[in-house]
């Protein structure tokens, strides 16, 4: 039987949210319907609330953290961030008021590491499915304050941000070598045609894009600008998407992505596969982490009865 799942949902406007146990992604639209008033005939997409991600594949929703938060869509409602809100009297309220119906512990969400210390603490095999700008998040993170959210001793919390660290280090190192061949075949690719090609102005430009604020929303794609910056300007861009840019993108498909990014087949083909492999590389990681984690909590059960009944063998002696 498949484990039955905590989460949350809410319509377009966020003034409706509700908490959910469901075991499967169909269920959850069917309850979340139910709850928020829709009808049931009517066809509903299924988008994360934080950032807008397409939600269609069950193993993507099986892996994402405890109480995620789910927005349900009708056929011409669209997903668009939290605004926030200050008429003058926030002083009075202590806050500015969020178009939420949630309510946030102020004084930890200041923090920018805490909610991914918060997934770590409730599932740490979520560390999987982080960004690379999430995991350096963790890393510049107080190591006293993040031990503390982690329930971890702080020795414990420092050797967690040295990996993270390591692991990050090791991405880079990836990427330089792979500019460098690309740049070193190139070179070779110029000296073998000899004529004079024109310059690409656009892909200068793309570099300059790094510059950019980032956090936008291009409402022609539905992307974040900086996901499309990183598509456009960044050698092996799938391992510097969160996992859900990955499924966006895979999910957007060939046709759609060659024109949001203005690149031929061949190209975008290249990268929906790479942004696949990369997908399900991390999704299998997940799968196998939770395995080991099933397979060693009973023998650690296991290994404490035996202790209990060591002792009462000895006197029968």
């Amino acid at each position: 039987m498949t484990d039955r799942k905590p989460c949350k949902v809410c319509n377009f406007t966020r003034q409706q949210s509700y908490g959910l146990v469901v075991p499967s992604l169909d269920e959850l639209k069917t309850k979340g319907c139910e709850f928020l008033g829709f009808s049931p005939s009517d066809p509903v997409k299924v988008v994360l609330e934080d950032d807008g991600t397409i939600v269609e594949d069950e193993a993507y929703f099986l892996c994402l953290p405890l109480n995620t938060k789910f927005m349900l869509l009708h056929e011409k409602e669209t997903w668009s961030p939290v605004r926030r809100i200050d008429g003058g009297t926030a002083w009075m309220a202590r806050d500015s008021v969020l178009l939420e119906t949630d309510t946030v512990d102020t004084s930890s969400a200041g923090a920018p590491w805490w909610d991914l210390a918060q997934q770590l603490k409730n599932d740490l095999a979520s560390i999987i499915l982080m960004s690379e700008a999430d995991l350096q998040t963790l890393v510049d993170a107080p190591c006293p304050e993040l031990a503390s959210a982690l329930g971890f001793q702080e020795k414990k919390a420092e050797d967690l941000q040295e990996t993270l660290q390591r692991v990050l280090d090791r991405r880079e190192e990836e990427r330089q070598s792979k500019e460098l061949l690309q740049l070193y075949l190139k070179a070779v690719e110029k000296e073998d045609r000899q004529p004079e090609e024109p310059s690409q102005p656009s892909q200068g430009g793309v570099g300059d894009m790094d510059m950019a604020d980032g956090m936008e929303v291009d409402s022609a794609s539905g992307f974040m600008s900086r996901t499309l910056m990183v598509l456009k300007g960044k050698t092996s861009p799938e391992t510097r998407l969160s996992t859900e840019d990955l499924q966006m993108v895979v999910t957007r498909g060939v046709e759609v992505m060659e024109q949001v990014l203005g690149w031929d087949r061949a190209r975008t083909s290249a990268l929906l596969q790479a942004c696949e492999a990369e997908l399900t590389r991390r999704l299998q990681q997940v799968q196998a982490v939770q395995s080991i984690r099933s397979i060693t909590q009973p023998d650690s059960s296991l290994q404490s009865t035996e202790r209990e009944e060591t002792p009462d063998q000895g006197p029968s002696n």
